[in-house]
């Protein structure tokens, strides 16, 4: 017997230690194949430099590297090559149509639809693409916003080809990335000023370069790498939020019980539902190239973010635009809606999209990387002085930059760095700049190695700079973190002042480095100066304590609070000479995008006052004195049937219903007078008039109508509440 379980012992043993490797290569097998397929779709749907090595002339694949990584122009003969290439690839791909992809200044994009048929001699039809089809489009520019560039009647405009940016396949359109200008050829969106701005850029950064002596370098180019927070919301319950359809926030809404105090969201396990909707856009974003990375629970209750490998700043821009169209489109299948408004929720945090940049060489050099020893490392050294003086000289553009009526709601808050601009350096970097300017030896206090206290924990070594999330512009390792672009805005006009502001710094650095007779001694001189005139611009505490914006005025730093507050400085002398030196805009494009933001920033909120206007008196205030009948019915019920029974509850919750439901109406009367005073034409105007008298009139109906919230009974309120909206409360 024994003889005989031993044996049973050692089969079953052997039969264990065989099915577990049979497991674990299943297992293996199965990951492998995950990571094959995702290699295999990524850019799938891209025409990129496979696709294009593949299908190309060994002539025209060259031609094409040299106008993507040098900026050289393409000729007719290439472009009909590749136009020719990427019809064929896009139809082999399922693709029937293309458009030319731009992004006009509405913050979104737009594209018109052709198919690639054309007629035969025959009678049928022929699949056609030409290269004058590739290169030049021709849409109907009188809808789109123009800030008084051109008159309504004036239609045409065209949309030019950026080779820079790979064509891409999207629900059987072949997708190409294009500029848009007006029929006289003024910058009527996003993209053409950008692109500039990174010609400016690299023409300045090479100018210094070459002057120290690094003549290998051919081309600078700007990179950035996009972070994209966002809320979900169930579809249900968006539908039945007339303010959540219209603006894309909640207007009215009390907190509930629990918000985000305990931040147990913040990296938290993900939903499986979420989760789910996060693997699938990872796919969708994947196959049309988009560098999507990192995926986590944000600190607000139902946020979330995405964040993206850096790229070049063009590109970058281009994606995030994708980013946030696939969030909302792979949301709603899965019974989603993607909230990309900065404030959607007000008491819980806002959504920002921070902007990490910084500038990479043909080489692939990161000439803001410091090296194991920034104290002797000139060349960074001169390059991140050039971002201090342009970020110190140039703040006011910057927050000119992110200025939106959602970023409003946003900047300054609890969560977002202050309107005040600073830099963040930490504490290393700071040391050698302060011995710098006061000449005195810098003393490296050496590699610091992280050890936490058990041998089980490896050692690590510490960064040079720390993370300060109150800063809005932070330098992290390599790169800066621009941390005050609001999550719904596009990422180009931030990237285009910034491209601008340092290109104008390095033409400075440029001139003198370029006369110098001794090249060390001018160097260290102009990192001096540098730090002498511009160190008021480096803050490294708390953006988030009173005490700072004191500081910061103090030392002469502007608090832009509102976009009427910053937006018409676009316009001050010393903004227009550099923006129009550097050759990115006119001045005529700069007074258009002025008129543009405001006009925008006037049309939001008069959308979001009216709408106020009419939830408070169609379904708030109904509701209310729904409930306070409801009430009054039963207290004489009670009293019939009690007599001398006080109803304090009833009483108390009757008289202050009904106060309330008088003030809604009073302050829907407020609202109204003030928005009849607006002219809806001049929007200089009409926005010191919204921010003087139309918020806060749009505000205390806000406080009014939460304030009935707080005591009408949840079977009568006639909107999905924070709980159900963040947390699904039943």
């Amino acid at each position: 017997m024994y003889f005989i379980i031993k044996t049973a012992g050692y089969i079953f043993e052997a039969y264990f230690k065989k099915s577990t490797a049979v497991d674990k290569r299943e297992v293996s097998e199965r990951r492998i194949g995950e990571m094959s397929r995702v290699l295999d779709r990524f850019g799938s749907m891209v025409f990129d430099d496979k696709v294009m090595r593949a299908m190309l002339s060994e002539d025209a694949y060259r031609s094409m590297r040299n106008t993507i990584n040098r900026g050289d122009p393409l000729n007719q003969e290439i472009a009909n090559a590749v136009a020719q290439a990427m019809k064929d690839w896009a139809v082999s791909n399922g693709a029937t149509h293309f458009t030319h992809w731009f992004q006009p200044l509405t913050g979104i994009t737009a594209e018109k639809h052709d198919s690639f048929i054309q007629s035969s001699p025959d009678g049928r039809v022929i699949m056609e693409f030409s290269g004058k089809e590739l290169i030049k489009g021709e849409p109907d520019a009188s809808s789109f916003p123009s800030g008084g560039l051109r008159a309504t009647f004036e239609a045409r405009g065209y949309t030019a080809w950026d080779p820079t940016s790979y064509a891409f396949i999207r629900d059987r359109t072949l997708c190409i990335p294009t500029a848009f200008c007006s029929y006289s050829g003024e910058a009527m969106d996003e993209k053409t000023s950008l692109l500039r701005s990174m010609d400016a850029l690299n023409a300045q950064a090479l100018r210094a370069l070459h002057a120290l002596g690094n003549s290998s370098v051919k081309r600078v180019h700007a990179v950035a790498g996009a972070e994209q927070e966002y809320f979900l919301v169930p579809r249900d319950l968006y539908d039945k939020r007339p303010d959540l359809r219209f603006t894309g926030r909640t207007l009215f809404g009390v907190m509930p019980p629990k918000g985000q105090e305990l931040d147990d969201h913040y990296f938290g396990a993900i939903k499986p539902e979420i989760a789910r909707f996060m693997e699938e856009l990872n796919d969708e974003l994947w196959k049309l190239g988009v560098f999507a990375k990192t995926e986590h629970n944000e600190v607000a209750p139902s946020q979330h973010e995405l964040a993206c490998i850096y790229t070049k700043v063009n590109v970058t821009v281009d994606q995030n635009q994708l980013v946030m169209e696939m969030i909302k489109k792979v949301a709603e299948r899965h019974g989603f809606v993607a909230l990309l408004h900065e404030k959607p929720y007000d008491g819980v945090n806002g959504s920002g999209k921070h902007n990490n940049w910084s500038l990479s060489t043909d080489r692939g050099d990161n000439l803001l990387a410091p090296g194991d020893t920034p104290h002797d490392n000139a060349q960074f050294l001169l390059f991140l002085c050039a971002v201090i003086k342009a970020v110190d000289d140039y703040q006011d553009l910057l927050r000119i930059s992110v200025a939106s009526a959602g970023n409003d709601h946003r900047l300054g808050a609890s969560e977002a760095p202050p309107a005040v601009v600073s830099i963040f350096l930490g504490d290393e970097l700071t040391a050698v700049l302060e011995s710098i300017e006061k000449d005195i030896p810098y003393e490296n206090s050496g590699e610091v190695l992280m050890k936490l206290g058990t041998e089980v924990l490896p050692g690590f070594r510490r960064d040079n700079t720390d993370r300060n999330r109150t800063s809005p512009f932070a330098f992290t390792g390599n790169k800066f973190e621009f941390r005050m672009p609001g999550a719904m805005s596009s990422l180009a006009f931030p990237n285009v002042i910034l491209n601008s502001a340092v290109a104008e710094a390095l033409s400075c650095y440029a001139d003198r480095l370029e006369a110098a007779d001794d090249l060390s001694e001018t160097v260290y001189t102009l990192i001096r100066e540098t730090i002498c005139n511009h160190k008021r611009i480096i803050f490294n505490g708390n953006g988030y304590e009173q005490e700072w914006l004191i500081e910061a005025e103090k030392r002469g730093l502007s608090n832009y609070r509102t976009t009427p507050d910053c937006v018409p400085h676009l316009l001050d002398e010393k903004n227009v000479r550099m923006l129009t030196d550097q050759k990115v805009f006119s001045r005529s494009e700069l007074e258009s995008r002025c008129e543009i933001i405001l006009e925008n920033y006037c049309k939001t909120i008069c959308i979001e006052a009216r709408t106020m206007r009419s939830m408070a008196i169609k379904r708030i205030a109904p509701a209310v004195e729904a409930y306070t009948a409801e009430l009054s019915a039963n207290m004489n019920e009670k009293k019939r049937a009690l007599p001398g029974l006080e109803c304090r509850f009833e009483k108390e919750i009757i008289t202050e219903l009904s106060d309330r439901t008088d003030r809604i109406y009073g302050d829907v009367q407020s609202l109204i007078s003030v928005l009849n005073t607006l002219s809806g034409e001049d929007y200089f105007r009409d926005s010191e008039v919204i921010r003087d008298e139309l918020l806060p009139a749009m505000r205390k109906l806000r406080e009014d109508g939460d304030a009935a919230e707080m005591l009408t009974s949840k079977k009568y309120w006639p909107l999905p509440n924070y709980g159900l909206l963040m947390f699904g409360e039943k």
